[in-house]
This record gives C-alpha cells, sequence and structure tokens, in this order.
C-alpha cells in the first residue's frame, strides 16, 4: 500500500511562504496547505531588492519566470551596477558596487505576490486563518485558528513576519524568553515618483541624469537615501532613512503605528541641509509615508519538535544589504529541498528541522548583524571608514559578495550529510 502523504502547513503568505508552498506543491508526494491572515494574498511597502543569491532561490522554488517577468533591471551600460555611491551634500560619485549577471534586480512587492499567488495550485490557499498557538505530539502538530478551526499535519512553517504568532511557541518550547520586535531607531520615508516627472525635475536643476538611470544611495551623517526603479522603470522607488541616535536603547510607543502618513515639509526638513539632488529628489514624492524601522534581535533557535520559523519570523533584520527577503528565500529553498526527500517520513520531521536549524541560523544571524552594520557605514558611523571618500569606496565595493556568492546547492549537500542521505538534491 502507498504511504499517507506528509502533510505540511505554512502559516503566513508572504514572499517566503508563498514562496516555501510552490517549491512544495510541485511534489505530488507531499500534503501542501497554506494559511494566511488577510482575507487575501497582500504586500505593504513598494519595491523590494533581490541579490544573486536570493534570484538562485527564486529559480530553485519555481518562482523564476514569475520574477523574470516583472523585474526591473538596472538599463546597459549599467547593468551589473548594484548601486553607486554618493554623498549628500554635493552627490558626489564615490563609487559603486558590482553584481555581475544581476545589477540592482527589484520588483514590486505586491505585483510580484500576486504573480506567485496564481502559481498556486487551487484550494492550498486559506484565508482569514489567524494562528493563536500549537500543541504538539510525538506523531503530529495542531495549529488554531482565531475563527476556531484548527489544523492538523506532520510538520508546521511558520513565516508570519516579524510579529509572528508562532514565534513564543518555538521559544517556549526551548526554554527561552520571548523575543518581540524592537526598534531600531531608524525611520524611514517612502514614496514613489514617475520617472518622466524626476528626469525633467533633475534635468531642470542640471543634476547627472545617472541619478534616474542607476540606482543609487547618498550618503550622509545620521541619514541616507536610496532610489531604484520599479514596475518597469515606469516609477522611482525612494526610501529616505534618518537615525536619532540620541538614546543607547530607543522605544517605539505601543500604541503608535509602524507606518502613518508624513507631511512633505516633515520630510524636507529632515534633509534641509543636503545637496539640489537629494532635495529635487525628495520633492518630487507628492504623499511620503514614515516607516518606524523595527528588527529581532538573533534568536538562539528557530524550531521546536515539529515547529520551524521562516523569513522574518525567524530573523527579521534592518534593509540595509537588501538581503532580508533573499535570507527567507533562502530558508524556503532548503526546507523544500529537504521536505520534498521522497523517502521522508513523519518520524523523521524533526531530525530535518534540526538540520535546518543548524546550517541556516549562523548565515542569517550574519545577515541581521552585518545589516546594522551597513546602516552604520552609509551614516557614516563606521568606526573604520567614518566619512572617509576612499575608505568608504573600498569597503562598499566588496562587503557584499560574501552574502551574494553564497552556495545553495552546497547547504543542501550538507544537510543531506547531516541527516545521512545521498547527496542527490531533489528535483
Amino acid at each position: 500500500m502507498s504511504r499517507a502523504p506528509l502533510r505540511i502547513g505554512i502559516v503566513g503568505g508572504g514572499i517566503a511562504g508563498v514562496g516555501l508552498a510552490l517549491g512544495l506543491s510541485r511534489h505530488r508526494h507531499l500534503d501542501v496547505q497554506l494559511f494566511e491572515s488577510a482575507p487575501a494574498f497582500g504586500e505593504i511597502g513598494a519595491g523590494v531588492s533581490f541579490g544573486p543569491n536570493a534570484v538562485r532561490a527564486l529559480a530553485g522554488l519555481g518562482m523564476g519566470e514569475a520574477y523574470a517577468e516583472l523585474a526591473d533591471r538596472t538599463p546597459a551600460p549599467w547593468q551589473d551596477v548594484w548601486f553607486q555611491w554618493r554623498r549628500g551634500e554635493d552627490a558626489r560619485l564615490l563609487g559603486e558596487t558590482l553584481a555581475p549577471g544581476v545589477g540592482q534586480s527589484s520588483v514590486h512587492r505586491a505585483d510580484f505576490l500576486d504573480a506567485l499567488a496564481r502559481r498556486l495550485p487551487f484550494g492550498l490557499a486559506r484565508f482569514g486563518k489567524r494562528a493563536v498557538g500549537v500543541e504538539q505530539r510525538d506523531d503530529g502538530i495542531r495549529v488554531d485558528f482565531t475563527d476556531g478551526t484548527s489544523y492538523e499535519g506532520d510538520v508546521l512553517i511558520a513565516a508570519d513576519g516579524i510579529k509572528s504568532a508562532l514565534r513564543g511557541d518555538v521559544l517556549a518550547g526551548l526554554g527561552l524568553p520571548q523575543a518581540a520586535p524592537r526598534f531600531t531607531g531608524t525611520c524611514a520615508y517612502r514614496g514613489l515618483i514617475d520617472s518622466d516627472r524626476l528626469r525633467a525635475a533633475l534635468i531642470a536643476r542640471g543634476v547627472d541624469m545617472a541619478l534616474i538611470d542607476v540606482p543609487q544611495m547618498l550618503l550622509g551623517l545620521d541619514a541616507h537615501i536610496l532610489t531604484f526603479p520599479v514596475k518597469q522603470g515606469r516609477l522611482i522607488n525612494v526610501v529616505a532613512f534618518v537615525s536619532d541616535r540620541s538614546e543607547a536603547d530607543p522605544q517605539w510607543h505601543p500604541q503608535q503605528p509602524w507606518v502613518r502618513e508624513a507631511s512633505w515639509r516633515e520630510m524636507l526638513n529632515a534633509y534641509a541641509d543636503w545637496g539640489v539632488a537629494a532635495q529635487t529628489l525628495l520633492e518630487c514624492i507628492d504623499t511620503p509615508t514614515h516607516w518606524a524601522l523595527h528588527d529581532l534581535a538573533q534568536l538562539p533557535g528557530y524550531v521546536y519538535g515539529r515547529l520551524g520559523l521562516i523569513g522574518d519570523a525567524a530573523h527579521a533584520t534592518l534593509p540595509h544589504q537588501g538581503a532580508g527577503a533573499g535570507q527567507g528565500l533562502e530558508d524556503a529553498y532548503l526546507l523544500a529541498q529537504l521536505l520534498a526527500e521522497p523517502g521522508l517520513t513523519a518520524a523523521q520531521i524533526p531530525e530535518v528541522l534540526q538540520v535546518y536549524d543548524r546550517l541556516r541560523r549562523p548565515r542569517a544571524c550574519g545577515v541581521q548583524q552585518t545589516s546594522w552594520e551597513a546602516g552604520e557605514l552609509y551614516e557614516l558611523r563606521d568606526p573604520l571608514a567614518g566619512d572617509d571618500d576612499a575608505r568608504l569606496k573600498v569597503t562598499l565595493a566588496t562587503r557584499f559578495d560574501w552574502i551574494w556568492n553564497y552556495d545553495l546547492e552546497d547547504e543542501v549537500a550538507r544537510a543531506r550529510q547531516a541527516l545521512g542521505w545521498a547527496t542527490s538534491v531533489t528535483a
């Protein structure tokens, strides 16, 4: 008799959760269910950037075609440029970081998630399912939802973001204190600008057109601004960061929203001493929003029994390396490869999750730490580079290579070896 399919539940319908569901749904011997708390798939925010490592993970999860259809790329002859680096006060060029073959690769979050969701098998996703807790047994796991329903499976993966409802169950199971999102002291003004409008404004001010044709990062003391195109270059995504360093342990009041509308004047005042290029850029944002940036402390564990965390639920990070979403995709890729193993039994699930934790957590924690360090570098607070142009140029040229050049297939091979499996990779 054929064995019953492995039952895999995924909580959270963001890019990491949907990516994992897509990667697993290609295998007929698996029974995959995705649970999303909202009434439909949706993402907040505008552009999301993916490094070469994330693009490889996208392809491995079966998301490559959807991504290629929507992705924005830097036009020739700058196709390999990830960012050009400039000083905020006068836009002088410091240097550039290259990502050969990929460049600055980005999409509009909501558009991309919609394209992925349309590729999910009918009935795999269930909406209005807000998780409130789990119960584990030796032979399975159950998650309860606020609507009174529940799901029972062999493994449950929480991809429910920085405010994860299930992270506490993992930490409690490990005998560890809870980990709430923490305010980082950095806020960001965000907006989208019609590219034709921005081009006209830059021409009128005599500003270098590279500021619209090439992704840019403008650096200044305790603030920086990034730009890159979305929606096939029709819009320019702008994120302007400001850090308040007056408190060692900054707090965000629990009643304050993380995202709010901001006035045009409030945003411009934050950059009053910046040069004409930055001022022109910000003046073209009609309706900015203000975001309070939160992250997570590095967790001492991502799994407990049959419950595992991926993406922001496990390692929410600052966006300063464009690597947060990529880490969630790497998580999903490794788990998709392991959970799709044809011979895998329900009894082996805890061991598989332990191997996932052992391999993924050091790398994700490293990305969390270096993302914070990148923000310090951009805002001229790095202890070695400071505000020295030459040192900034050298540091920025190669500091992202360790993230981008990561070998996903080697990670899968190491996981299989740890599990005592043959080294061939599941297709």
